[in-house]
């Protein structure tokens, strides 16, 4: 039960590490920074890198436990926190909770960011739409006036 514990731990440091990097990339993104976004999206990756890692020892560790309270092989979080005397089993339902409750907030993290994304491939695409239409003024009496189209330069190197 102590190398779970152990690994649970750092599992949380890590969840911790990845809902930060997400929020950083969340504000880079939000601030139209774009100089920043691909280190910020880095760091998402690299994080999330390290969590698939974490998650393998604890599958180990999940495992060695199982077998130390007579459980099967590949058991839940639960089933081990049912399983456990005092007081391993407050630990693991601490453990379980804090983690329930980091995913949660990554999940969210993770869409608000989806959802910005989202939102720049629209105005990017928009703005490609936009190219070469009639550009649309007003005149000095306040009146709407189309006026020739605009010309435009798109680096098509992006």
């Amino acid at each position: 039960m102590e190398k779970l514990t152990w690994v649970l731990w750092r599992e949380r440091e890590l969840l911790e590490g990845l809902l930060h990097r997400l929020e950083m990339e969340e504000l880079v993104m939000s601030s139209g920074r774009a100089r920043w976004l691909p280190a910020a999206s880095r760091d998402v990756e690299e994080a999330a890198r390290q969590i698939r890692e974490i998650e393998l020892l604890r599958a180990v560790a999940a495992d060695e436990a199982a077998a130390a309270v007579g459980l099967d092989p590949n058991p839940s979080l639960s089933a081990l926190v049912a399983a456990a005397d005092e007081p391993w089993s407050t630990i693991l339902a601490e453990h379980r909770e804090t983690i329930t409750a980091l995913s949660e907030e990554i999940v969210r993290a993770a869409a608000t960011t989806r959802s910005l994304i989202a939102a720049g491939l629209r105005a990017a695409h928009e703005t490609l739409l936009d190219l070469g239409t009639p550009a649309t003024t007003y005149s000095a009496a306040g009146a709407v006036t189309v006026g020739a189209t605009r010309t435009a330069g798109l680096d098509r190197s992006l």
